[in-house]
């Protein structure tokens, strides 16, 4: 019994060393705190260098809570480890980052540690902003210095044990996290290597259509932009894993890139418009570059082929119907769809002033293997488009019930000559209750 207590106390003895060890190892300290933003440094070049940067990094996106000011923080930002909330990037001095040095910025960004010494968590995408170059974060942190400030104290993120002690990360930075820019290979182009930088740095592209292990990191390899679930939707796969009625090529993500519209695959909505409206901002060059990088995951397809290829499959989808024209799915395809869905002759396209009226028949969210993000778009319509020129969409969800928009949403699957979705309204009336106007994000 004697010899069972010398062994207790010294498991609990150096379990306390190692735990001392390990809080003395992962401290990180205050950065001093500025006393005056040092404008007169910053040219102007660099301040509109760091404009286009803050777009292609949607800072704004996720710094931004519904109804607040632009980057005054406080957006609710659901994981599966609680909500976390964006914080206030703003120079405001009290609640933003008004006292923050290039040096505080900089270690935040490419080290997920704030000007306090407090560890961020990687809802942050420090993983990939810590690859962009010196130049680049310098010319960002010049255009955020210069904005205008906003007094906003946003909500503390407050997770459960273990989770709420920042600490941790340390270990998931030391698995997760390489720090720095990253050598660019000798074999690829000039092209492919911006692309590659703009994809996986500030773009952080990967973010979102990556899947993530238990630990919320993304899966590498294989999984690496092979699509996810993310903030309600399916983010879709953006390397050979793509499913679509048509393959993409170089000219459609092109196009779908600068517009946010491809008439070979649909309309860019939910998480996806905002993300449009960044790229938007960006150079044909750079847009250019990322395509090359991200084509790189795809077999090779012929832009030659594109239209051709697009007609002869709307005629064979859509020519013959394969189902009774007074079926119930199609009499609601007539009065809530057909009115803007229909064709052209060209059987491409139908576009009028309203904004672009995409072919259903080569949408590639009727393709997917999930519905999530087709209901998304009938239950709530696209309220805010990518750009004002593709127009807005109606939602139905005070218009049609769970079951008619399964049975819509079904017909036209098949109608494509597509299995349709198992327990679809059920799915539809769950994300009509997530979705419900006014629902206040889980703590």
């Amino acid at each position: 019994m004697h010899t069972l207590k010398k062994i207790t106390l010294g498991v609990v003895g150096l379990a306390a060393v190692a735990g001392a060890a390990f809080w003395l190892a992962t401290g990180r300290s205050e950065i001093a705190p500025l006393q005056q933003i040092p404008v007169q440094e910053f040219s102007q070049q660099q301040i509109d260098q760091g404009r286009r940067l803050a777009h292609m990094g949607d800072c704004a996106v996720c710094h931004t809570a519904p109804g607040g000011q632009r980057n005054a923080g406080g957006l609710a930002m659901p994981s599966p480890f609680g909500t976390i909330y964006s914080t206030n990037i703003t120079p405001d001095a009290e609640t933003g980052i008004g006292r923050w040095s290039y040096e505080a910025f900089e270690r935040a960004m490419r080290h997920g540690v704030d000007r306090e010494g407090n560890y961020l968590y990687p809802a942050f995408p420090y993983t990939a902003f810590t690859r962009v170059t010196d130049e680049d974060m310098k010319a960002l942190y010049a255009f955020l210095m210069t904005e205008p400030a906003v007094s906003n104290e946003a909500p503390k993120t407050a997770l459960n044990f273990p989770f709420n002690v920042r600490r941790g990360l340390a270990l998931w930075n030391a698995l997760y996290l390489e720090p720095g820019e990253q050598p660019a290979p000798a074999n690829q182009s000039g092209e492919w290597i911006r692309g590659a930088y703009l994809v996986e740095g500030l773009g952080h592209c990967a973010a979102c259509h990556s899947p993530r292990n238990q630990f919320g990191a993304e899966k590498k390899g294989a999984n690496h932009l092979a699509g996810a679930f993310i903030d309600g939707w399916d983010a879709p796969a953006l390397n050979d894993k793509a499913v679509a009625p048509l393959p993409w090529t170089r000219e459609d993500l092109v196009r779908y890139m600068q517009t946010g519209f491809s008439e070979r695959h649909g309309v860019a909505a939910g998480p996806m418009a905002p993300v449009i409206e960044g790229l938007s901002h960006q150079s044909a060059e750079d847009i250019n570059a990322m395509v090359t990088y991200l084509m790189s995951y795809r077999k090779p397809v012929a832009d030659a082929a594109g239209a051709g290829d697009a007609q002869a499959l709307v005629k064979e989808k859509t020519e013959v119907a394969k189902l009774p024209v007074d079926a119930q799915g199609y009499r609601l395809y007539q009065g809530a769809c057909m009115a803007c869905h229909r064709a052209d002759p060209s059987g491409v396209l139908a576009g009028s002033s309203f904004g672009v009226r995409p072919q259903l028949s080569l949408n590639t969210n009727l393709y997917s293997d999930s519905p999530t993000n087709a209901i998304h778009v009938v239950l709530n319509g696209i309220t805010q488009p990518a750009r004002p020129q593709l127009g807005t969409m109606p939602a139905f969800r005070h218009n049609l019930s769970d079951d008619q928009i399964a049975t819509l949403l079904n017909t036209m699957r098949s109608q494509y000559g597509l299995q349709p979705w198992a327990g679809l309204s059920d799915k539809v009336k769950a994300l009509r209750e997530e979705t419900r106007p006014g629902k206040v994000a889980a703590h």
